[in-house]
């Protein structure tokens, strides 16, 4: 049985990286992936390709998740053409270069660098989420995961205005959940640790990875295909009476 076959399945941030291998393993189970892009469309036509290969069926499409307007237009677009959103899936977020030798330090930072991240996490998760719950409320289901950081539980490297972010979207994650659940709409949160290769991690120095590795009873690092299945779960049925959780995707570098 393919498991989200019939599912419509919207992916941002997805033509490379953790979420070009969310909607590749989306499409590997028969759902239709929106692949949602800013810049990289040469990269978004890559990732169709490859869910159409894998037995799916996906379109990219343009759109900035910090804008609302763009937001709104996207997601009319997509319920225009599809006719409803099953799965969302936020994963985009503004870019960051996990250089522990280049990031501020506490007393460095003012509040337009934790603002930029904010908009860049939170705002544009509000923003997707309150577009799609019309016609998920409307048909009383609906699945929601939002991708956050294990830095969040242990910032080994303070990475302050980043990891400040993620947590804020842990929080707006699990008042949605208690909202949302008596409409059938779950919503639960994805946790990776450092995850290689992606564009920002290819920045992180060798003995980062080695200190991380040391510490982690899997013995290695995530590649962006292991972030991929925790997501189908809380996309399916089998964690349909899970909501307002958090798992964290790093081998064990958090025990929770």
């Amino acid at each position: 049985m393919v498991k989200f076959q019939g599912k419509v399945v919207l992916v941002t941030g997805a033509s490379r990286g953790i979420g070009a291998a969310i909607a590749r393993a989306f499409a590997a189970e028969g759902a239709f992936v929106i692949i949602n892009y800013l810049q990289n469309e040469l990269a978004a036509a890559r990732t169709v390709a490859a869910c159409q290969e894998l037995g799916g069926d996906a379109w990219a499409i343009k759109g900035d998740v910090m804008s609302e307007g763009a937001v709104t237009e996207m997601i009319q677009q997509v319920l225009v053409e599809v006719g409803k959103i099953d799965v969302l899936v936020n994963n985009a977020f503004k870019p960051y270069e996990f250089d522990p030798d280049k990031r501020k330090l506490a007393w460095q930072l003012t509040w337009q660098d934790f603002q930029a991240q904010m908009d860049g996490a939170l705002r544009s998760t509000h923003g997707l989420c309150q577009a799609v719950l019309p016609q998920m409320k409307k048909r009383s289901q609906g699945s929601i995961i939002n991708i956050v950081s294990n830095l969040v539980a242990r910032p080994i490297i303070p990475y302050h205005d980043y990891t400040t972010a993620k947590s804020a979207v842990i929080g707006y994650s699990r008042n949605l959940a208690a909202e949302l659940g008596p409409f059938g709409i779950r919503v639960n949160c994805v946790a990776p640790g450092l995850v290689y290769p992606t564009e920002s991690s290819r920045h992180t120095k060798e003995e980062v990875k080695e200190m991380i590795i040391a510490q982690t009873p899997l013995r290695k690092i995530a590649s962006p295909e292991d972030v991929a299945g925790p997501v189908l779960f809380l996309a399916s049925e089998w964690s349909g009476f899970m909501t307002g959780q958090t798992l964290y995707v790093d081998g064990g570098f958090i025990m929770k």
